[in-house]
């Protein structure tokens, strides 16, 4: 059984060799603060115990006294600037020390769905966390309550015996506050000015509507995790698009320590200390999440191709007017598709949709729902937009691929999704020659009894496991009903199955 008890995080930490010709100054306000702040680090070390972690004081104390600009004081709620209060839980300690202190003063019952909290409640208090169980349980959902520790289990950070947390976070938060303290030894001066100036500039523009994002104690967290990712993966260094992926992970994090809104939360307020584990925590899970996509950001990014790929051949099969009409206006997948693969869709959906979404993603496995569930994800989310999209000329349809009515999706638009995903993925992900064509296989389209009859016996397959997953059962007319209470979403995804690859039937409708 896998219980994330080692760790297999061989990469020591090193800087990649600075290019001179591409030292250019560095020149702006923060950056100068920064650089007096962290010039005496070298002569300071890092205070640590396992009860108490914190990134270098001189660094960490800017997101704590960090100045206020206009434009962020315009963006900021009217409550949260006149309140002083930090908004943070009593039980704060507790939590730093051992995510499994959260179990404590979580009532079950009362909520909206006491038994399913009851299990998450179950499966994570057991002395050595079962993952497969904890994976089905994730897969439709994990209470907020829960969310921290499920993903830190789910990527492996938190180790599934409860007995050696304690001590592996401590080692990890540590490491990471000297890995900081190591690249700030002469402020940004021993920098890498090209790889910082990237992240710095990127950094204000990632989810400009949500003013977590905007406070400069917030950037000053994201650029130091992003910075410190980079140079411990020179193979794909910084890439444009990962700064999106950190942010459903530090605002999980962030949220289990508030009472407040995290997505309207200035972190300033927050004891250093907590902002501290938040930080090192975040850096940690990002790596480990970032692992199985890593092939994603190397040099022309062949992760992302074979996706693409996948996709355009998914769609072929699914959907094959809607396939030809964009083949037939000239628009190729890459044009829209690489997007959704670089930022998983992060810039189609509201914050809250992906955090969710990452809830499937990550029972699926960390790498295999990122690379390979997502590719399922992205042609449902596609079909589900034939109708329109089939009417419009080239302009019209990159223009509506770029500005998608998604804004006002809730949880039960993603769950939708997800099943649909799930149903594509169940037909189709071990039976290739459905998307690829061997010697002598008929083009998409054409009758075939053969095919039809393996369509079938695959969608018998796929009712047999969504209504063990779902706790479902089917009805007089052959639709799917709901046993639990969890089924809300996924109440019809039996009929015009087979006939789906056949003819086209587009999803969502």
């Amino acid at each position: 059984m896998d219980t994330n008890d080692e760790w297999s995080d061989e990469l020591e930490y090193t800087t990649p060799a600075s290019n001179d010709a591409l030292q250019r100054p560095y020149r702006s306000s923060h950056a100068k603060t920064l650089s007096k702040s962290s010039d005496s680090l070298s002569h300071r070390g890092s205070a640590f115990t396992a009860s108490r972690t914190s990134l270098p004081q001189e660094l960490t104390e800017q997101s704590a006294n960090i100045h206020k600009s206009p434009r962020l004081e315009a963006s900021a709620p009217a409550e949260s600037r006149a309140s002083n209060a930090s908004g943070v839980k009593n039980n704060v300690q507790d939590l730093l020390q051992d995510p499994t202190n959260l179990l404590k003063n979580i009532v079950v019952e009362g909520s909206a769905d006491p038994l399913r909290m009851k299990k998450f409640k179950e499966v994570l208090s057991n002395t050595n966390v079962d993952l497969a169980a904890l994976r089905t349980l994730s897969w439709s959902g994990i209470p907020k309550e829960f969310r921290l520790m499920a993903w830190q289990l789910l990527l492996g950070y938190l180790p599934c015996n409860s007995a050696r947390r304690v001590a592996t976070l401590a080692r990890k938060r540590k490491e990471y506050a000297d890995s900081v303290a190591a690249s700030y030894s002469r402020g940004t001066a021993g920098l890498d000015q090209a790889l910082w100036h990237q992240i710095h500039i990127d950094i204000p523009r990632t989810n400009p509507g949500i003013p977590l994002y905007q406070y400069e104690a917030t950037q000053l967290c994201l650029e130091r995790i992003l910075y410190q990712w980079a140079i411990r993966h020179p193979a794909s260094g910084y890439v444009q698009g990962i700064n999106d992926l950190v942010t459903p992970i530090f605002e999980v994090f962030l949220e289990t320590y508030i009472d407040d809104n995290p997505e309207q939360y200035d972190v300033s307020k927050l004891d250093q200390e907590v902002l501290s584990v938040i930080e090192a925590d975040s850096f940690w899970c990002l790596s480990k999440f970032l692992d199985g996509i890593q092939d994603n950001y190397t040099f022309a990014q062949p992760g992302i191709q074979r996706q693409i790929a996948t996709l355009k051949e998914l769609v072929c099969r699914i959907d094959v007017r809607l396939a030809s009409h964009l083949q037939d206006q000239g628009i190729e997948f890459i044009q829209f598709a690489f997007r959704w693969m670089n930022c998983l869709l992060m810039r189609e959906l509201p914050l809250k949709s992906t955090i969710r979404m990452w809830d499937t993603y990550l029972a699926e496995g960390s790498s295999e729902g990122f690379s390979e569930f997502h590719v399922y994800v992205c042609a449902a989310f596609l079909v589900k937009w034939s109708d329109q999209l089939q009417k419009l000329d080239f302009q019209d349809v990159m223009m509506f691929l770029q500005q998608l009515p998604t804004q006002g999706w809730e949880e039960k638009d993603v769950e939708l999704l997800l099943s649909e995903a799930y149903m594509w993925k169940t037909l189709f992900h071990n039976a290739p020659s459905h998307l690829k064509g061997g010697e002598g296989k008929k083009d998409v389209g054409e009758d075939s009894k053969e095919e039809d009859a393996d369509e079938e016996e695959a969608v018998e397959q796929t009712e047999e496991v969504d209504s063990a997953r779902w706790g479902r059962t089917r009805t007089e007319d052959g639709d799917m009903a709901d046993e639990g209470s969890r089924g809300r979403g996924f109440t019809r995804c039996g009929k015009g199955w087979k006939s789906a690859g056949r003819e086209g039937i587009s999803m969502g409708k």
